[in-house]
């Protein structure tokens, strides 16, 4: 035995240490759970704080979410809000662009009793190198017919019914290379006959042909609808004299003349269905 721990001593008093300091640190912690929680919980902190944190930012998104889907309905709601908004204002303009309308018609029909008339839309504008024409919403069920004259409310003529179903018509304008009228240069009397031309009706521009040689036309003279032979309404507006011509003979002249009436932008017009002879 004294050999044993003479030859062993120093391992078994190392076991022993060990042993016994096993033992106590044991008996500390068993006796001591503060301690233990306390360094349980400083190792889970850092995992407690981040799991925290992802869960705050799944709350967040999730209400961000949320939010972006209502804000969403809102604006969804708001542009349907505004397209009936811009809707009722162009309805606004269109209505307040017929009233306009009809009140220049009330004052024409002040001024021109003689006058029957039916109002039509503008349906169907065409438009080549020899024609133009004008598609209207009144026909023979309204009293339209061929021959009758179409006029703005201001009065001013856009053209002629060339054709006529039950309910269209079909409208040459002034600068149709068929349109023709009896004319008067309104400040002299002079009269002529104002024709679309093939080589003018791409400028939207017509001719008064026929003037007297010792007629005096002017730029700037208004020309008006003659109203000779009974035809057509007299003093219906047709134009204004751009230029003034003499033909190659020298015996006679002619103007060229910009219409009143502003075709391309027409809506609406009246024909006159019926009129009174004005001597």
């Amino acid at each position: 035995m004294k050999r044993f721990l003479t030859k062993h001593g120093i391992l078994v008093l190392s076991a022993a240490t060990a042993v016994a300091v096993v033992l106590s640190l044991v008996s500390f912690f068993s006796s001591n759970t503060d301690l233990l929680t306390n360094i349980v919980h400083t190792i889970s902190a850092p995992f407690r704080s981040a799991s925290a944190a992802v869960s705050e930012w799944v709350g967040d998104n999730m209400r961000f979410a949320e939010e972006f889907d209502a804000l969403k309905e809102e604006n969804e709601a708001l542009k349907l809000e505004i397209a009936k908004m811009e809707e009722q204002l162009r309805q606004a303009e269109a209505d307040s662009d017929e009233n306009q309308r009809l009140r220049k018609l009330l004052d024409l029909r002040e001024q021109q009793r003689d006058l029957k008339m039916e109002s039509a839309r503008i349906i169907q504008r065409d438009a080549s190198n020899w024609a133009s024409t004008l598609t209207l919403s009144a026909g023979t069920d309204f009293g339209v017919e061929i021959g009758d004259c179409v006029i703005t409310e201001s009065g001013y003529l856009v053209g002629i019914i060339t054709e006529a179903g039950s309910n269209w018509s079909t409208c040459n304008t002034v600068i149709d290379t068929d349109f023709s009228m009896g004319a008067m240069i309104f400040r002299t009397g002079d009269v002529g006959v104002a024709a679309g031309d093939f080589n003018l009706m791409q400028e939207g521009r017509l001719q008064l042909n026929y003037l007297d040689a010792d007629a005096a036309p002017q730029v700037g003279d208004l020309v008006v609808t003659s109203g000779l032979g009974g035809y057509y309404p007299s003093q219906l507006v047709i134009g204004y004299i751009r230029e003034v011509m003499t033909d190659d003979d020298g015996l006679a002249q002619y103007a060229v003349l910009r219409p009143a009436v502003e075709i391309d932008g027409l809506q609406q017009v009246f024909v006159v269905k019926d009129f009174t002879v004005v001597e």
